[in-house]
């Protein structure tokens, strides 16, 4: 024997049924919460702001490995001395 019961009810009248506590306000204030935290992320990331962080030490890193590479192959060549 099968039996079947359909409810038509919406959520909240499903949870006050149930007596389950309506969390709603508690997640709109977390939504706001993380969309004040998203929106000051987002101005954090200027793309202004991102050069300026991000420039000079990228500058520095790609020079540091332009001189590794010419040490290495200056060695590999004799360590740059004239053959005789």
């Amino acid at each position: 024997m099968k039996i079947t019961v359909d409810v038509d009810c919406t959520p909240e009248e499903a949870r006050a049924f149930l007596g389950l506590p309506d969390v709603k306000p508690m997640q709109d204030a977390l939504m706001r919460q993380m969309q004040d935290r998203i929106s000051a992320n987002l101005a954090a990331m200027d793309p202004d702001a991102l050069l300026k962080t991000w420039l000079p030490v990228g500058i520095q890193g790609f020079e540091q490995m332009q001189k590794m590479m010419w040490n290495q192959m200056t060695s590999a060549m004799g360590g740059g001395k004239d053959a005789k």
